[in-house]
């Protein structure tokens, strides 16, 4: 069978170069040259060697793709798998050949992106002889072998990692040109990942799976602005060491963008249409694994390379750091230090103020956010008087630093139904969706009332990093609290639901609250959590520390005829921690509940430290190899406040109780 070899190049005149070989026999089939810059080159063709030249604009994964496409065996190859002699329709010939398609890409993928990288960064000038077999560039284009397998051998995906770093560094690359370049190539995968979602939505016209790939669009543009804002913090100047104080962020930022093409990937439910963009993904999802091992595993490597790299001191799960008069550190705004001066005295003074009534600046919460300056520094206060307020608010990613309260959450509640069995992707269903960093709430209610019947059904979606809620109460049934991506911190609120109530990949810690399980349909069985930490890279998970966890009223008398368990894995490498907690006996004996057969048992990571309660017993709990009862109490440590969210760094000025260490 034929098979394509693709080598990409580029010229000085930024024009990139893709060669396709056919082999056997070993002999140039097609050479494309794109030129992205200037004017358009005239198009040229000969009998032996088909020559084509074409205006790019900057898209360089679609030149891959143009030329992938143009092969003979991806053609032969495309055709086969879109039939199979099974009578397949036309559409769904399209989908299939379009999966195919991303799937030959990643080869040339790799190429491209190396090949920007190294005009973005000046690294060698001259075009390397597509018939050496050779990755070196003529004209010295050093690259050391052995230094760029230091830094990807914490990676799962070596092969990819050596080849899209290789041609990026030199053995005088330092760490952050290490960590930039991993995340430049990402960015790569991800753009490739997005054009795919786009092409496959074109011929989509089924309501619930175009709202799923707009969701695809949204999610993956979310991940490559996550990659540039972290590129930007890594190369913001300095030395080595504000790299280092920076590990933690940029792995959870990295955990996030993991995160979002798997929940791009969930929300397409049609089985070609989802093949078709998981496989454009492919790319994408190895790339950021493989940047976000590096980061991890960046002490290590250092070390084995003897170069200074230290990660700031731990004390009691809180990071030394330098402070100024008056407790708060050099980075904390003066105006969020008189905003926090001012709340702690009980006379915060509100930027707008919600009322139903019209006694406020406006009627809805969503109108008061869509008013927030957008050059606003500081703490934006909403205060949201008593009401129910029946719509769907935003914080989107531009409202940072929104700080929101309410009257009680039984007195400002902000409600709704969406939900899927109404045909609704469960990533839209929030009642509430918080994405700006460093939301606060205090004090309000968010609930979705579409009930049991309509299966996943958000009250609160919340994706901000360093976001933390007090005081609150979030009531649904499935997929209540959808705590999808970063830092989160909750404390004395209230969380109700049936199946999977408290679920996402963010790394979040329950803090003295209470969570309520309610009656489900008879057909149903309870679950607290289903986390979704899909790389063993992440630094995700659930932690459920000094809660209680108890029925609601109409489960209590059926509670041990239905059966509820505090958890089930979403994804491979799900985590949960539930310790110094209360369980309640309605919790089944064996604690926790596969997801399907033996899915994820033996890689998940569910432990259970210290809890009381007639349903915290562990000696008939689930034997699987990835479950563990702590007793160690310095392990324990490693899933509390301070050290699995670096809440010693933020949380204090958010004047939110916490402890950062365990309770007893």
């Amino acid at each position: 069978m034929h098979a394509c070899k693709i080598i990409t190049t580029k010229n000085p005149r930024s024009s990139i170069y893709i060669y396709i070989y056919i082999s056997p026999p070993s002999h140039l089939l097609l050479s494309y040259s794109y030129t992205y810059k200037g004017a358009p080159a005239p198009i040229k063709q000969n009998k032996q060697n088909k020559s084509i030249t074409k205006t790019l604009h900057k898209q360089e994964p679609e030149a891959a793709a143009a030329a992938m496409t143009s092969c003979p065996a991806y053609n032969h190859l495309a055709g086969r798998v879109g039939d199979g002699g099974s009578g397949r329709s036309s559409s769904a010939k399209k989908y299939v050949a379009g999966g195919l398609s991303a799937v030959l890409l990643i080869a040339v993928v790799l190429g491209v992106v190396a090949v920007t990288l190294r005009s973005s960064h000046h690294i060698g000038s001259n075009v390397p002889d597509p018939t050496s077999g050779s990755g070196d560039s003529a004209g010295g284009l050093s690259t050391s072998t052995q230094y760029v397998s230091t830094f990807c051998a914490s990676t799962d995906y070596k092969d990819t990692c050596q080849k899209s770093l290789g041609p990026l560094l030199t053995a005088k690359s330092g760490p952050k040109e290490v960590v930039t370049a991993a995340m430049k190539v990402a960015i790569g995968g991800v753009q490739v990942g997005l054009d795919k979602a786009k092409d496959v939505a074109k011929g989509v016209t089924e309501p619930m799976q175009k709202a799923a790939l707009s969701d695809c669009e949204e999610l993956l543009n979310y991940a490559i602005e996550e990659l540039k804002d972290s590129i930007g913090v890594v190369g913001g100047g300095g030395d080595n060491r504000s790299l280092s104080e920076r590990v933690d962020d940029l792995k959870s930022w990295l955990s996030a963008v993991i995160s979002y093409q798997e929940t791009c990937i969930d929300g397409v439910t049609h089985p070609e249409l989802q093949s078709a963009v998981k496989v454009g993904l492919v790319n994408a999802t190895q790339m950021t694994s493989n940047a976000l091992a590096i980061v991890t595993g960046l002490e290590t490597s250092l070390d084995a390379m003897k170069i200074p790299f230290k990660l700031p001191t731990m004390t009691n799960g809180r990071r030394l750091m330098e402070a100024t008069e008056g407790g708060y550190p050099e980075w904390f705004s003066a105006a969020d230090r008189r905003l926090l001066a001012q709340h702690t005295k009980g006379n915060v003074k509100p930027n707008v103020v919600v009322a139903k009534d019209g006694s406020g600046n406006f009627k809805s919460i969503s109108d008061a956010l869509n008013a927030m300056p957008a050059q606003y520094s500081g703490r934006y206060v909403i205060y949201v008087k008593a009401g129910l307020y029946d719509e769907s608010p935003m914080v989107t990613k531009k409202m940072v630093n929104v700080f929101m309260y309410g009257d009680g959450p039984r007195k400002t509640i902000v409600t709704g139904h969406k939900n899927f069995v109404d045909g609704t992707p469960t990533f839209q269903t929030a009642t509430f969706a918080a994405i700006g960093n460093g939301f606060i709430a205090k004090s309000m209610g968010f609930q979705n009332t579409a009930g049991a019947e309509k299966h996943q059904a958000v009250a609160l979606r919340v994706q901000s990093d360093m976001s933390a809620f007090f005081n609150c109460r979030m009531d649904g049934f499935q997929d209540t609290l959808y705590a999808q991506t970063h830092r989160q911190f909750y404390r004395n609120c209230v969380v109700s639901g049936t199946i999977d109530f408290i679920f996402g990949d963010s790394s979040v810690v329950f803090q003295n609250c209470l969570i309520i399980v309610r009656r489900p349909m008879d057909n149903q069985q309870n679950t607290v959590t289903a986390h979704g930490r899909a790389d063993r890279h992440e630094t995700t998970g659930i932690v459920i520390q000094n809660c209680r966890i108890v029925p609601d009223r109409k489960l209590y008398p059926v509670r041990l005829r239905i059966k509820s368990y505090l958890g089930r894995p979403w994804k491979e490498y799900s985590r949960t921690v539930v310790m110094e907690s209360t369980i309640g006996d309605f919790i089944q004996p064996d604690g926790w509940m596969p997801w399907d057969g033996n899915f994820a048992l033996n890689t998940l990571f569910y432990a259970e430290y210290a809890n009381r309660g007639a349903g915290a017993s562990t000696a008939r709990r689930v034997r699987w190899p990835g479950f563990k009862v702590i007793k160690d109490r310095n392990e324990a440590m490693q899933y509390t406040v301070g050290r699995f969210i670096q809440g010693g760094l933020w949380l204090k000025y958010t004047q939110i109780p916490h402890f950062v260490g365990l309770k007893n």
